[in-house]
């Protein structure tokens, strides 16, 4: 669910990400801010005319909760794991759109395999347009979240451009979200 946008004073010295361009940014406790988006535990606020994104560990910088870690039984089957990677990577979102990745069409594939002390997860995606300065974060967003995941011990994301990303990959939520039907 999108956050109520709202005012806000940074309660701590806070690494914000700069949207577009992806630069991180160390913004300083005190400096004024407006919540614009709250969506799967990472956030978006306005400082200066700017938007930073915000992540969850960071939360309680702008006054919020860490999400917790999704739970998951100790005898999950790899379908229960590959299950859990698809609603974990339905939690990352494009700070530009308020769109999650699966329903933006980014991720082209999700495999689950033993690894050593647990299980691999390996994820091909893509991006909405290959400059897109946000890329690494959304990688790394994606990874971070597989990772929490109850016996995952690795998290692979290779970002291919192959075949270019299209609208026509979205799903009909996000189509209908964003205002194209």
């Amino acid at each position: 669910m999108n956050a109520e946008i709202r005012k806000l004073k940074l309660g701590r010295d806070v690494v914000g990400t700069l949207i577009p361009a992806g630069t991180r940014v160390e913004l300083p406790a005190g400096a004024e801010a407006t919540l614009t988006q709250a969506l799967g535990g990472s956030y978006t606020v306005q400082v200066e005319g700017h938007l930073f994104r915000i992540e969850g560990k960071d939360a309680d910088a702008i006054g919020l909760a860490a999400p917790s870690a999704p739970e998951l039984s100790a005898d999950a089957s790899d379908a229960d794991i590959e299950r859990a990677v698809w609603t974990q990577l339905a939690t990352c979102y494009d700070p530009e759109i308020p769109i999650n990745i699966v329903d933006l069409g980014l991720i082209y594939e999700c495999r689950v395999e033993p690894g050593e002390c647990g299980r691999k997860v390996s994820v091909k995606m893509t991006l909405t347009a290959p400059g897109c300065g946000m890329g690494d974060i959304l990688v790394a967003d994606a990874r971070e979240k597989i990772v929490r995941i109850p016996s995952v011990e690795e998290a692979q994301i290779e970002l291919t451009f192959d075949p270019p990303w299209s609208r026509e990959m979205m799903s009909e939520a996000a189509l209908l979200q964003a205002g194209f039907i």
